[in-house]
């Protein structure tokens, strides 16, 4: 019987997804010990609540597992379809028909696929200007031609520009970071994708679980109750001291791999602050339900709407060849 040998990876990218498989078969066990002890296999909302999360970390990691084994075509049609998520739940909230149909359709049809379509091609002065153009050009254009026939549709414009900013143009440079020539780090760019994703996503998960073992002090009450000065902070520094593990496989130092952690931190907190005060405004909890025990895809991508184009641009004009 012939032996199928593993996929040829260096050490480091193997000791990396062991790490991640064990914390999540870890956490995995210590939810269903929860599930048994505490709950005693009956409905308990805060225990239900961290298994449906933990599920869900299982299904986005295969994912985000088998799209880097396809390169920077699975990468980008991985990301190109969670903002196209993420763009659909934005654009949910507004009153059916005010955003005008067709440019609801080609915001999905054409301005998304295009914008991944030049991540995936590495033109960057293209991908890097397309969306902000026709935000601050092309949409203000249609508003005054509506005006100009007596319609008034800018606030409902705004929220589509806002939409394809957060959405599509912030996330695109998720896998955008493939483009990267890093100087003296050739064909590393997957390993610093993955810092941003775990030092940042980590930080969430931190933060939540910090909150609920110390949590006593609302960080921002009238924006996100359930966020708490030692929460924040404990999962900031925790993440942090993540990024320094990680910076060996970087080009970073340990110094600055702690100062690049920080501020993904906290820009992913803002971030995260920022999108909670626009649900806020709409009156809503979660901007949908696709991902259970997280809400909505744009539930999970709001921290890397800062995070991930500082990140990119830092390494653009600091690391970059």
């Amino acid at each position: 019987m012939t032996s199928h040998p593993l996929p040829t990876l260096p050490d480091d990218a193997w000791t990396l997804i062991a790490g991640i498989g064990t914390v999540l078969i870890v956490a995995s066990l210590l939810g269903q010990v929860l599930k048994f002890t505490v709950a005693r296999r009956q409905a308990h909302a805060a225990i239900d609540n961290l298994n449906s999360r933990i599920h869900a970390w299982w299904v986005m990691a295969v994912l985000f597992g088998l799209a880097m084994c396809a390169g920077r075509s699975g990468v980008a049609l991985l990301f190109g379809l969670a903002s196209l998520a993420a763009l659909h739940e934005f654009l949910a909230g507004e009153t059916p028909g005010m955003i005008p149909q067709t440019l609801r359709v080609a915001s999905f049809v054409f301005v998304v696929p295009l914008q991944y379509l030049l991540v995936w091609n590495g033109s960057h002065a293209l991908y890097g200007s397309f969306i902000p153009c026709l935000v601050l050009i092309g949409l203000p254009l249609l508003v005054a031609l509506c005006a100009a026939n007596g319609g008034d549709c800018r606030r409902h414009v705004r929220t589509l520009q806002g939409g394809l900013l957060i959405c599509v143009f912030s996330v695109s440079h998720i896998p955008a970071l493939l483009n990267l020539p890093i100087s003296g780090h050739p064909d590393r760019n997957g390993y610093l994708l993955v810092f941003l994703l775990l030092v940042v996503q980590s930080s969430d998960v931190l933060q939540y679980l910090w909150g609920k073992l110390a949590g006593r002090h609302a960080i921002a009450p009238r924006l996100s109750p359930a966020k708490t000065v030692e929460g924040t902070v404990g999962g900031i520094v925790t993440a942090s001291i993540l990024g320094i593990w990680l910076a060996p496989m970087t080009p970073f130092t340990v110094p600055e791999a702690a100062l690049i952690s920080l501020l993904l931190t906290l820009l992913g907190f803002l971030g995260g602050l920022a999108m909670s005060a626009i649900k806020r405004r709409r009156g809503i909890k979660d901007w949908g339900s696709l991902l259970p025990g997280h809400g909505g895809m744009l539930d999970r991508l709001d921290s890397l709407c800062l995070s991930a184009p500082a990140f990119y641009y830092l390494l653009q004009f600091g690391w970059a060849s």
